[in-house]
């Protein structure tokens, strides 16, 4: 597909849009349908369609593997920290009231760090498995 420039253009015009898309279920994910999940498969999608198009290479290139596995590390630690915030603060683990003084400003605050830890493990899940599964050579498969 490198060479096909209507592909191109339209992945070059669709990308943005992507992740802009993205960012809207990723933030507006307590108000209505979406979320963390959601938002970090989206992100992915978008990644993983540019290398489907330009190849692994530039994929990797917009996504390298240290960040991708950074991702993954971090919306872990991300989720966890929140649940011990919620500990510190002398509450039950990922109980978010706690957070602020006013309960229902507590709540949004932990329900959007949670989701965002929950968006950047997933999206870096899917670009890891889609890396691993992509850059397989073809001798492993007739072995």
């Amino acid at each position: 597909m490198k060479d096909d420039i209507i592909l191109r253009v339209v992945a070059k015009l669709l990308m943005p849009f992507m992740l802009v898309f993205a960012l809207y279920v990723q933030f507006h994910g307590d108000y209505g349908p979406g979320g963390g999940f959601q938002a970090g498969v989206i992100a992915a999608a978008a990644i993983i369609f540019y290398a489907i198009i330009f190849g692994l290479a530039a994929g990797q290139v917009l996504a390298p593997d240290w960040l991708v596995e950074t991702m993954l590390a971090a919306g872990v630690l991300l989720y966890a920290g929140v649940g011990l915030a919620g500990i510190a603060l002398g509450g039950n683990y990922l109980d978010y009231f706690v957070l602020d003084a006013d309960s229902v400003t507590g709540q949004h605050r932990g329900i959007f760090w949670v989701e965002a830890g929950v968006g950047c493990t997933v999206a870096g899940v899917m670009l890891k498995l889609f890396y691993m599964f992509a850059g397989r050579s073809r001798d492993a498969e007739d072995a």
